[in-house]
């Protein structure tokens, strides 16, 4: 049997998907997010398949990171995330090596349509959701919330996060993120995220996040980001590397 046809079709097929998919957003490589949502019946997957992570005297290898946002109605979407880190070097016998954490159900919905919704004004939304149990890392649930207000000053696109949790510990937890973006007219734009998030009223976080996003086309963006920083008293190096990419699960509503 000649294999040609059969690559042929699934080479056309996957074009076919590329085109027919919309704009892939991009918000990774940053911990904040922006003010839109995935529009109805479409997928949006936001993908680390491999970065580095030091903690302390601790490497990490990030592999993957994943956020999965499903556009289910107007101006809403359902986000899933979480990512799996494994222990790079020597470890005590008694702790895992591998675990994933930053897991959570989300929530969203734009409670404003504004500039990234092509209409004027800035935009703003808000996430609600839990903090789902880990593997080998922190047991139990938790609840967050977040306001995301975005807006655009000239060439410059700014996302301003501010969010309380109630960790899986039970601690009151506060973060919030300040991104800009550069030019959207750019082939690649530069990118930036100041971070600070109190944990339990003690333990800080402060980092800051520098990298770029290349949209190859409509449907794909490619992104890498060094974040450097420190949290618990320890220094934080991180390098993140991935890709954003959206297709259709459902058929949008036909109108006329």
């Amino acid at each position: 049997m000649r294999k040609e046809p059969v690559e042929w079709a699934a080479r056309a097929a996957g074009a076919a998907l590329l085109l027919a998919a919309p704009a892939a957003q991009a918000y990774r490589p940053f911990d904040g997010t922006d003010a839109a949502v995935a529009e109805p019946g479409i997928v949006e997957i936001e993908l680390g398949p491999a970065g580095l992570l030091r903690l302390g005297a601790d490497r990490f290898l990030v592999a993957p990171a994943l956020i999965a946002n499903l556009g289910f109605a107007d101006r809403w979407e359902l986000v899933l995330e979480g990512k799996q880190l494994l222990l790079l070097g020597s470890a005590p016998t008694e702790a895992p090596r591998w675990r994933i954490v930053d897991t959570a159900l989300n929530l969203k919905a734009v409670v404003r349509e504004g500039i990234l919704q092509d209409k004027s004004g800035p935009s703003l939304a808000v996430e609600l959701g839990m903090l789902l149990p880990t593997v080998n890392d922190e047991p139990g649930l938790g609840v967050q919330g977040a306001a995301i207000l975005s807006h655009r000053f000239g060439p410059i696109t700014a996302h301003l996060n501010a969010g309380l949790a109630l960790s899986r510990a039970k601690q009151v937890d506060v973060i919030g993120s300040l991104i800009l973006e550069g030019p959207w007219t750019w082939s690649v734009r530069p990118v930036s995220e100041l971070l600070v998030g109190i944990e339990g009223g003690s333990e800080t976080t402060v980092s800051g996040l520098v990298g770029f996003i290349w949209p190859v086309s409509q449907a794909l963006a490619i992104d890498g980001a060094l974040r450097a920083g420190g949290t618990a008293g320890e220094t934080l190096l991180e390098i993140r590397v991935g890709l954003t990419f959206s297709f259709a699960v459902l058929e949008a509503d036909r109108k006329g």
